[in-house]
């Protein structure tokens, strides 16, 4: 398979609510806007993907057990804590160091989609340049 483009697609209970969460309150930069102007799609930036909020589901998707979780790296993990706390955002689970090096906090979407707020430190294997460590064949 060749993928030429993708994005992440979720169906919110109320659209209204969901767009302002994403646009407003995250302050995800908008790609692209479709379908009426009282009601639109919209296709959000997600550093390199992209995350389309439209239509209208049933129910929430929610967090359960292998649904959809969004993972957005940010460069300042406590800034956005405070950002968000402030413009009250439930914080899930307050900034912490992960077993795996990553600094992670968790909030939910208004649908109750989880989404890990990351920041990767200075010092993790993740930011090191591996391109010293290849040997000649």
């Amino acid at each position: 398979m060749e993928v030429l483009s993708s994005r992440i697609l979720i169906r919110p209970v109320d659209p209204g609510r969901s767009r302002r969460f994403y646009r407003d309150i995250l302050g995800l930069a908008i790609y692209r806007e479709f379908g009426p102007p009282d009601d639109p799609g919209l296709v959000f930036f997600l550093g390199q993907s992209l995350l389309e909020v439209s239509g209208r589901a049933e129910e929430p998707a929610g967090g359960g057990a292998g649904r959809v979780r969004l993972w957005l790296q940010v460069r300042d993990l406590a800034a956005e804590h405070r950002r968000l706390a402030a413009a009250g955002v439930p914080i899930v689970r307050d900034p912490q160091r992960e077993p795996w090096g990553l600094d992670e906090m968790w909030i939910e979407d208004p649908d109750g989609i989880p989404i890990v707020v990351v920041e990767i430190p200075p010092d993790h294997p993740l930011r090191r340049d591996q391109r010293g460590a290849r040997t000649e064949l």
